[in-house]
């Protein structure tokens, strides 16, 4: 018996909670460990991997007491995650494609700087998957959180409000959550006025990021659709402009140029690389 019909408790408030006891156990699965080590620390990074994954783990099985029978006789709780193979191919590749031409002027910088190059090396991805920082941002980071914020959270709100409103309400609690950084960012060093102002600058770019994964997967039906954005982006990092100034004159007027076409880029093929019929889905949007 599904729980909410069980207790007979308005549907929307209990998808509403049910995303934010969510949030309050990632960020909690974070801090179990008591320990005055630093976040980079490689026995805080293990023992967090160790948390997040018991909650990655139990989370499908808690909100599936939260779906209606309406929803689940959409899609059984497998493709409401967002684990389905039609469509899979493309929901790999064109958010990679799209998520990339948003970052044209940041790859231009990286090609002309001859960055790009390492890439090629073997020894890079060897070193890289050595360490447990490398992991955390590129693989462990994007991977609990696209599964907790979008794949889990996403299709529980999407019970009582319509795509387009979940996408922005929902990447609220994604962006909330990173303010926990800000008690990390005092144990550094920082005043708490600077490490306030560093955490809401997090929380205003995670949560547009988390607005845009989100739209992938309501659009795609995909959990690796804003999973591989997510991993690029986090590669990337965000975007330093103050390095422009350190190349010519003339390679500053072409990355210039390339971050604007780029934007541009991105707002042209967003719908266009996101539409439900390339992924086959019928589930998250209706066309």
């Amino acid at each position: 018996m599904i729980l909410t019909d069980w207790l007979g408790i308005n549907q929307c408030s209990w998808s509403v909670l049910a995303c934010v006891f969510l949030t309050f156990c990632y960020v909690g699965s974070l801090y179990v460990w008591r320990t005055t080590l630093s976040r980079d620390h490689p026995t805080t990074i293990k023992r967090r991997f160790f948390s997040v994954s018991v909650i990655m783990l139990i989370t499908p099985f808690f909100i599936q007491y939260f779906f209606t029978e309406d929803s689940l006789k959409k899609g059984d709780l497998y493709m409401q995650l967002g684990l389905r193979w039609s469509g899979l191919i493309p929901a790999i590749i064109a958010p990679l494609f799209l998520t990339a031409t948003l970052f044209l002027g940041p790859l231009t910088m990286q090609f002309l700087s001859g960055i790009w190059k390492i890439y090629a090396e073997p020894i890079y991805w060897l070193s890289s998957w050595q360490d447990l920082v490398w992991v955390r941002n590129h693989v462990m980071a994007p991977l609990s959180e696209e599964w907790v914020f979008r794949a889990c959270m996403i299709p529980l709100l999407l019970q009582c409000v319509d795509p387009m409103t979940a996408v922005f309400v929902g990447p609220l609690l994604f962006g909330i959550a990173h303010f926990h950084h800000i008690f990390e960012q005092m144990k550094a060093g920082f005043e708490l006025k600077a490490a306030l102002m560093i955490s809401t600058f997090q929380f205003m770019y995670t949560s547009l990021f988390g607005a845009y994964s989100a739209f992938l997967f309501v659009r795609t039906g995909h959990f690796m659709a804003p999973l591989v954005a997510h991993m690029f982006c986090n590669h990337m990092g965000f975007p330093n402009f103050s390095e422009i100034v350190e190349f010519p004159p003339l390679q500053r007027v072409f990355i210039v140029c390339n971050f604007f076409i780029g934007f541009g880029l991105w707002c042209f093929l967003l719908t266009p690389l996101t539409s439900p019929d390339i992924y086959d889905n019928r589930l998250h949007w209706e066309t």
